[in-house]
Parts: C-alpha cells; sequence; structure tokens
C-alpha cells in the first residue's frame, strides 16, 4: 500500500539531502516543526479489509512488548495472538489484549494459525533461526529480533530459507530506517568527510538494568517455565530462572555485547558506507564488572579491517562496549575521513572539517631550527616565494548538523517499511542478507574472543575463512 505520506517521507528526505553542505543547519524540530511527513501515516488513514495484517509475537520480554507496542500503531495491523515460555507473560498478555487473546508456549502452535500473516519473534537469540526458518515454510511474514542468527553456521541456510519461501522477512536493527541515518549517508557519498580511514563506534552504559540485571519475577519456577522448551538442544541442563529471564548473559543462549550492541553500531556503519563487510575480525575484553555468574564479558573492544570495493575505500573500524563506564551511558559513530569528521550520535549528527592547507608548513615544531642560520634563512627565503599567504592558511568550512524532529521514532519507520513490503511485496528495507552481514562479524568477535585468535571473513559470500 502506497500512501501520501509515505511519497512525503521520500520527498522529505530528498530536501534534506539537497541541503548545501558547509551551512550551519538548525534543529530540524525547529527548521521542520511542520513536517508531519516523517510521521508517514496518520492515525485516520482508513485502511480496508484487505490491507489488515494479522499478527502473532513468539517472545513476550522486553523486546516483544515494545515491538509489539510499536507494530500496533501502525494502521491496519491486529494482534492475533502470543506465545512465551513463561506462564505470567502470557497472563499479562491477556491482560492488555483481552482474556479472548490465542496464547501459547509452542510457538508451532502460533505459526500454524490460519487467522496469522506476519510474527515477531523476539525470543532468546538461541532460537531466532529455527523459528524464522519455520515461519517462512509455513508461508508467513517474518520480523526478526537482531542478531538475525546465534551461530555463524545458522546463516546462509535462514538466508536460503526465506528465498524459497518467497515471504517478506525484515530484521530488527531500526537504525537502517531512520531519518538520522538516511542523512549521514547522504553526507558520506557526498564526499564530504573526504576519503574514509577510520570509522569508531562506541555503546557504553553504566546500570545493573543495562548490563542484563533485569527484574526477576516471584514465581519462577519449573512449574510456570517451559524448560525444556527454551533449552532448545540440551535438554538435560538444570533448571535456572536466572539463565532464562537473564539468557543474555550465556554464551548458549545469547551473543553478549557483541550480538546485541555490536550489531546495532555495524548495521548503521553498513547502511552508511554501503559495505558488505570486514575481512579481518579481532576482539578482546574482559568480565570487569558484573561477575553474577555470566559466562560473557561486560567490556569488549574489536578492531576490523574492511577492505576496499567500489563502494568505499579500505577502513579500519573499532567498536567497543563498556558496562561499568563512568561516562555513563552513551553511543555515538565516528566516521573519520582525510577532510573531516561525521559523528552520529542518538538522534542527531555533526560534520566538522579539518582541511590541510596546500603549504605544509616550516618552523615551529620542525627541524628547521636544527640547521645553520644561513640555511635556515636560505629555507624561510624558498618557502615565502612558493607559497602566498593564502596558500599557508588553513581553509575553513562550517560545520553541518542534523537533529532528528521532536517525536520521531525510528522503531515505528522500521515497522511501517516492513508491513509495507508485507503489503506491497517490495523488498525490505534490511532483508536476511544485510541483518546477516551485519551480524555475522559480532559474532566473530566472540570466536576471537574465546578462541583469542584472528577470525577472517568473506563478506561477499558470508564464509569463514580458514587460516592456519
Amino acid at each position: 500500500m502506497h500512501t501520501k505520506k509515505t511519497a512525503g517521507r521520500r520527498n522529505f528526505i530528498k530536501g534534506i539531502g539537497s541541503t548545501a553542505i558547509g551551512l550551519v543547519l538548525p534543529s530540524l524540530s525547529e527548521a521542520q516543526a511542520n513536517e508531519k511527513s516523517i510521521l508517514l501515516i496518520e492515525k485516520n488513514n482508513r485502511i480496508s479489509a484487505n490491507d489488515r495484517i494479522r499478527i502473532g509475537v513468539i517472545g513476550m520480554g522486553i523486546m516483544g512488548n515494545r515491538n509489539l507496542r510499536t507494530a500496533l500503531k501502525v494502521p491496519g495491523i491486529t494482534l492475533a495472538g502470543v506465545c512465551d515460555l513463561y506462564q505470567g507473560r502470557l497472563t499479562r498478555a491477556k491482560e492488555l489484549f483481552g482474556t479472548s487473546l490465542f496464547v501459547t508456549k509452542d510457538y508451532r502452535e502460533l505459526i500454524d494459525r490460519s487467522d496469522i500473516d506476519a510474527v515477531i519473534i523476539a525470543t532468546s537469540d538461541h532460537w531466532h533461526a529455527p523459528i524464522a526458518t519455520y515461519a517462512l515454510k509455513k508461508g508467513k511474514a517474518v520480523y526478526g529480533e537482531k542478531p538475525v542468527v546465534h551461530q555463524l553456521s545458522e546463516g546462509l541456510p535462514l538466508i536460503t530459507a526465506q528465498k524459497e519461501s518467497g515471504k517478506i522477512m525484515q530484521v530488527g536493527s531500526q537504525r537502517v530506517s531512520s531519518l538520522l541515518y538516511a542523512k549521514a549517508k547522504e553526507l558520506y557519498q557526498s564526499g564530504a568527510i573526504g576519503k574514509l580511514n577510520i570509522v569508531e563506534a562506541t555503546y557504553d552504559r553504566q546500570s545493573a538494568l543495562g548490563a542484563w540485571q533485569y527484574t526477576m519475577p516471584t514465581d519462577a519456577s519449573a512449574e510456570t517455565i517451559d524448560w525444556d522448551g527454551f533449552l532448545r538442544t540440551d535438554r538435560k541442563a538444570a533448571f535456572d530462572p536466572t539463565k532464562f529471564f537473564w539468557w543474555r548473559n550465556y554464551r548458549a543462549f545469547g551473543t553478549g555485547v557483541a550480538g546485541d550492541l555490536f550489531v546495532h553500531l555495524l548495521s548503521g556503519v553498513h547502511l552508511i558506507t554501503g559495505s558488505t563487510g570486514p575481512e579481518k575480525i579481532y576482539a578482546s575484553g574482559q568480565l570487569a564488572y558484573w561477575k553474577d555468574g555470566r559466562d560473557v564479558p561486560d567490556i569488549m573492544t574489536a578492531i576490523m579491517d574492511y577492505p576496499a570495493t567500489k563502494e568505499h575505500p579500505a577502513f579500519q573500524l573499532t567498536l567497543r562496549v563498556n558496562f561499568i563506564s563512568g561516562g555513563g551511558d552513551t553511543s555515538s559513530i565516528r566516521f573519520i575521513g582525510e577532510e573531516g569528521v561525521l559523528k552520529l550520535n542518538g538522534r542527531d549528527l555533526e560534520m566538522t572539517y579539518s582541511l590541510l592547507p596546500k603549504a605544509p608548513g616550516i618552523g615551529g615544531w620542525d627541524a628547521l631550527e636544527t640547521y645553520p642560520v644561513a640555511m635556515q634563512e636560505q629555507l624561510l627565503k624558498a618557502y615565502d616565494q612558493k607559497y602566498t599567504t593564502a596558500d599557508k592558511r588553513r581553509p575553513v568550512k562550517d560545520p553541518v548538523r542534523f537533529v532528528n524532529p521532536e517525536g520521531y521514532d525510528d522503531h515505528l519507520d522500521h515497522f511501517i517499511n516492513f508491513f509495507e513490503s508485507v503489503r506491497t511485496g517490495k523488498p525490505v528495507v534490511e532483508d536476511v542478507v544485510f541483518g546477516f552481514r551485519a551480524a555475522a562479524p559480532c559474532l566473530a568477535c566472540n570466536e576471537s574472543y574465546f578462541q583469542q585468535k584472528t577470525i577472517y571473513w568473506d563478506p561477499v559470500n558470508m564464509k569463514l575463512i580458514n587460516r592456519k
């Protein structure tokens, strides 16, 4: 379904993209305060019965709930059922959406229903690929949380399953749909920073909740939790409610800081640069503070080497997550080129410049003063004859600033894009291939960290390269 609002968003992005580089931009919440097309769809849009999409949600934890609330803001979306392995969340779903809501602990029962058109998968990481594969084979459209897979070996089979099914699948990294990242991509591709050489990306936190120590329910037990259904493979592991509710802290069920947060950063980097991924990956870290039984680090730094392609020059990327950062909760991505730096924060970006003068400089922190006086005078005279006063000055360009409009929600945009693809059949903004290319280097960071070695990756064919 194409709407006037969808067209309005395209025009809006085109408009911000055509802004002259070098101008100091005001906050777009001020400059474009009357630009309502960023919200894409008005609440009073009339949706015909044929436009309705009935969804089911698998995994009703934090992301499942937030995904559902966002999805239901899109006109024509109705909830047909939910699945979770903890009874308390099924009870809560009925409190929110009515006692007649279909609920189950078996994802297959939900997917098999004829009144389900699409599913949102927001389970622990180790269930992402199996459930998505089952849903695609059953003819359902899929919105799957990142990372799209738990293990590198699951990526290509899932891509094949999606292609064979012919059904829509979108990965849930909402930055890919963001106006902020659309502007950053436009600036980068215009050559604003000169030739790219380094990208620095960070995602730091300082709180127990930020480190995944979520509030535990009072009734967690083998009676209220389908523990065998959660385990997937190792059905002999002893029941442990902490592992169920804090699954991100354990390699068997989650992917640690790399799979949870590096993926967000890499998705943005790949969108802006058009990259398919790095070819060399190394990660180091430690468990510095949150020693609560988790078997993944709470501090990790990765270095990735990106080869030159037709989309971008060769560059080095560093990623960092620190779960006990004295700087507080912060996140940024800095694209550093030969002429400037493009920095993205939460909802704003700034483009700053540092340009070389034509003249290389002489004197100051220089070897000039170590030479005989006569030679110094000769060198200075020759320098002044060769370069004008203008040649000796650094060129100056005003910074560019962009701020997402007040109230803008890229998460909503991402769901609108997904449902538009479900309705029209047009490609999604973040398909399985993009999602795997963003996730795979991050999963390789875990392999590097635990094996203490460099990982080599083929970003085009999406395969590990064995080097001895």
